[in-house]
């Protein structure tokens, strides 16, 4: 089994920053691939960004050049860096695993962390 835990959502104002921590313990030695999703209140889930054990990320359209998704191998921490926020981006965002790279819906969840952007 993988645990995750968030840590670093907010209330911030429109063109501000945050950063999200989301630490793994367990069986991380499994995973192969971590992302963020966000779930906009009434909205589906989408996925945010992903890095891969190898080091290879991908972002959504919506916040490619803003947002930044890395990770800390020795501290066992994936994050993301949201910079330039808008009221679009509130939504609750959970940090997900998953053994398998090509995953699209991943099997391991954090509990979320709430990001709410006012303008």
């Amino acid at each position: 089994q993988v645990q995750l835990v968030e840590s670093g959502g907010g209330l911030v104002q429109a063109g501000g920053s945050l950063r999200l921590s989301c630490r793994a313990t367990g069986r991380i030695d499994i995973i192969n691939v971590m992302g963020w999703y966000r779930q906009a209140p009434g909205k589906q889930y989408t996925l945010v960004a992903r890095i891969t054990s190898e080091g290879n990320t991908d972002y959504a359209d919506s916040v490619k050049g803003r947002f930044t998704i890395s990770r800390d191998d020795a501290a066992n921490t994936l994050y993301l860096q949201m910079n330039n926020l808008n009221p679009d981006d509130t939504a609750v965002y959970r940090c997900a695993a998953d053994p398998n790279e090509g995953s699209t819906w991943y099997y391991y969840w954090g509990q979320g962390t709430q990001v709410t952007v006012s303008s």
